[in-house]
């Protein structure tokens, strides 16, 4: 098993994008409850931070290829690709299943990436990327599993923490495990407590603890486009099985309700993965009179459903 991420890597990844990223802002919400804006990052969510840290640390030992950089998303993880690629002056290659929307093809298009369409699900897309890695040479990222990408992920956490003094516990959405894993290393270096959120019908995390080792689970919420990962990270697990750590699960109705409530309280729009952090914190008692951080962690969504009326 991949050995657990430490805070060492954490701020080693700050300093590497310290003044490339925008520091969280982190506001007062309710009692006892704040929320990390993070949503307002680089790309639109956090995944900037693990590629920006990513690549800057393959120029620093000099093996960053001058074929650049090579990712199989569609998603956020692609978009933070291609922008910290264009930072570091490297062509950025994403590969997307056939039937990717349009919009997330410009937008990669927007950040200076060359697109490449293979099959029609994922996997194909994933296959194809690697073939081209090996081919050409260009350096392979992930959208989660890998240290410098979680490492990048959890410079979060100390921001958080200088924007909210005395803070007990942060709440982060959970995918792949990336953010998380990163979050943990530094949470558990302060003391902080964490509560890993995620979906019922998305809880790679989850099912992984219950069974004592990485497992394969099915996908359907409504946050699954961000929060779909079929397996968490061997680092993201590491980090679950620590006493300060506590996994939740959460409904779709109450992941939707959050989201809207954002909208409705005070105009953000997130995600529903982002969302899903704010769902469990809604209803975790054991917060009471804690000062609290929700890490809202991005906001490339369509709005249009949050301001229809409610059905």
């Amino acid at each position: 098993m991949q050995q657990q991420l430490d805070y060492a890597a954490v701020r080693a990844a700050a300093d590497r994008i310290a003044g490339s990223v925008r520091p969280v802002g982190v506001v007062p919400a309710a009692e006892g409850l704040w929320y990390a804006l993070e949503y307002l990052q680089h790309t639109g969510s956090f995944k900037a931070r693990g590629a920006r840290n990513f690549l800057a640390a393959h120029r620093e030992a000099g093996t960053l290829p001058d074929a650049g950089v090579t990712i199989a998303s569609g998603g956020n993880a692609g978009l933070a690709c291609a922008w910290a690629a264009r930072a570091q002056s490297v062509p950025a290659t994403v590969f997307l299943p056939a039937n990717a929307p349009r919009v997330k093809v410009e937008r990669l298009r927007g950040y200076g990436a060359e697109v490449r369409l293979h099959g029609d699900r994922y996997a194909e897309a994933l296959a194809a990327c690697e073939e081209f890695a090996a081919a050409s040479g260009a350096l392979s990222s992930h959208a989660y599993d890998h240290p410098l990408i979680a490492a990048g992920a959890g410079t979060l956490l100390d921001e958080i923490r200088a924007g909210l003094p005395g803070l007990d516990t942060v709440v982060v959405a959970v995918g792949g495990g990336g953010l998380f894993a990163g979050v943990a290393a530094a949470a558990r270096e302060h003391g902080v407590r964490v509560i890993a959120a995620e979906p019922e019908n998305c809880r790679a995390l989850n099912a992984a603890l219950e069974a004592g080792r990485l497992v394969d689970v099915a996908v359907d919420s409504v946050a699954a486009d961000s929060l779909g990962a079929t397996r968490v990270s061997a680092a993201a697990l590491a980090a679950a099985q620590e006493k300060n750590v506590r996994s939740v699960l959460v409904p779709d109705a109450a992941i939707t309700g959050a989201r809207r409530a954002l909208w409705e309280e005070h105009r953000i729009v997130v995600e529903a993965g982002a969302a899903t952090a704010l769902a469990a914190v809604r209803n975790a008692p054991e917060t009471m009179g804690e000062r609290v951080a929700v890490v809202l962690c991005g906001a490339n969504t369509d709005p249009g459903d949050l301001t229809a009326p409610a059905e």
